[in-house]
């Protein structure tokens, strides 16, 4: 626990530097994911209630572009979350005299005596589920008025939209969630880990469900109702479609038996399917209570280029909430396009499954804000052997390429650094690459595309697996 509590210390220490200062308006700069959008926003509930003026901006990547364009900014204060740390650098080269905060997770590139970091990894916190970004924030909030205390479910919401807790919450993020229970924000149940539990009919949340991705189910409406058929389960009650929560306990045990014999190699992880539910205990009934399926809402907003809906709903706002509620519907089937894109092309040349690693090329198949959640259902659905290295790539807007890395299986591999790895494969690319040991991406040029792919089948075949 030391490493913990020098962490928390730290904490304090920066809050203090931080209040010490003057300030006019501080800037805020935070990733464009749930985890961002969480952090985001619980620094936004922090400094309204210090009465802090402030400018919040959601990013993609920090980009020297975009470090450029900070750089003509009048703001002399500039609040990072979950970013920065890995591009100390290049912050300390484009805001010289700029008084920097860093609150991140991801590896730390190097220390600087000018800047103020809080990361996990500075105080040897090195396990990735740990603590993230919001969490992060969420200590940096509570040591400047501990009635930030109250922020505690959203951090953990960011947690889970990390996929921080799947394989248990431990650390940092279980003192996150003991403060959530302890105000009653969260209860813990155990039951399906399913998106829509209370709010979809059940061949619905099958058909929708990529996590755990169900052969010949997920993306299939009517291979959704044959299979509840198959599991002796009524999909109606009369002309009524049920939903998971009306299931009794024999049916939910059928339920749970039919989807690990589906699931393709996936036959001895019943874990993957069942585990804790973590419910929001102040969503209304039949909502977004679960905190899996209130991350992924999050997630849909930034995805599809609305973060700032995102925030709004973390932050209370009935409205919204209700675009987002129309947004993950979008966000849903997009994933679930991409996730058939995927099954219908590989026998085909834009997906190479080669020794050890795979390369899925969707060009503009598969939207580049959701092409790193595609690979990450991949990487989870048993499809490819434990270990296996999935790059995942997709044509942007700009017309470049976004990639995004992930290892099949469940097993943490400590000696491998995804994000490593991917820089040895861009390298000579003039590429930027951000991320940390367990997943990472990229951004290229089109115009080296045959040269990323061959550095790729270089770098990936010469590994030993």
């Amino acid at each position: 626990m030391v490493g913990s509590e020098d962490f928390k210390k730290t904490a304090k220490i920066l809050a203090e530097r931080f209040k010490e200062l003057d300030k006019t308006v501080v800037k805020i700069v935070s990733n464009l994911d749930t985890d961002g959008i969480t952090a985001a926003a619980i620094l936004v509930a922090a400094f309204k209630r210090e009465g802090i003026k402030f400018s919040l901006s959601l990013i993609k990547q920090l980009s020297r572009n975009v470090l450029n364009v900070l750089a003509k900014e009048p703001y002399e204060i500039i609040v990072f979350a979950d970013l920065g740390s890995s591009v100390v650098s290049n912050i300390k080269k484009y805001l010289p005299g700029r008084k920097i905060f860093i609150l991140d997770h991801h590896i730390v590139e190097c220390e600087d005596k000018e800047i103020y970091q809080l990361n996990q990894h500075l105080f040897g916190l090195d396990e990735y589920n740990e603590i993230s970004a919001s969490g992060v924030c969420y200590f940096f909030a509570k040591a400047l008025n501990k009635e930030n205390i109250e922020l505690s479910h959203i951090a953990f919401i960011g947690a889970v939209g990390d996929v921080q807790e799947y394989k248990g919450v431990r650390g940092l993020n279980k003192e996150i969630l003991d403060d959530a229970v302890s105000l009653g924000k969260i209860e813990i149940k155990t039951g399906l880990r399913m998106f829509g539990y209370q709010t979809k009919p059940v061949h619905k949340v099958l058909e929708y469900c990529t996590d755990p991705y169900i052969p010949g189910v997920s993306g299939n409406e009517s291979g959704a109702v044959m299979f509840l058929e198959d599991c002796g389960i009524q999909a109606k009650n009369g002309e009524k479609w049920r939903k998971l929560v009306d299931l009794n306990d024999d049916e939910i045990k059928k339920l749970v038996t039919g989807i690990i014999l589906r699931r393709i190699g996936s036959e001895d992880k019943p874990e993957d399917v069942l585990g804790p539910i973590y419910t929001l205990k102040d969503e209304e009934e039949g909502s977004t209570k679960d905190v899996k399926e209130y991350a992924t809402l999050l997630n849909s907003c930034a995805r599809l280029g609305k973060p700032a809906i995102g925030i709004g709903t973390v932050l209370g706002n009935k409205d919204a909430k209700e675009k987002a509620l129309v947004l993950i519907e979008e966000y849903k089937k997009m994933i679930i396009n991409g996730l058939s894109w995927f099954h219908d092309n590989r026998k085909s040349e834009n997906i190479f499954e080669g020794n050890g690693f795979t390369i899925i090329n969707a060009g503009e198949n598969i939207k580049d804000t959701i092409i790193g959640v595609v690979g990450g259902i991949i990487s989870r659905a048993g499809i490819y052997a434990e270990g296996t290295i999935i790059i995942s790539i997709a044509k942007n807007l700009e017309g470049d390429l976004k990639s995004s890395i992930r290892v099949a299986g469940l097993k943490v591999n400590e000696e491998l650094n995804l994000k490593d790895l991917l820089t040895d494969v861009v390298k000579g690319l003039d590429a930027e690459v951000g991320g940390h040991k367990l997943a990472a991406g990229s951004l290229v040029s089109i115009n080296k595309e045959r040269e990323f792919i061959d550095n790729i089948k270089v770098v990936l075949g010469n590994r030993k697996v």
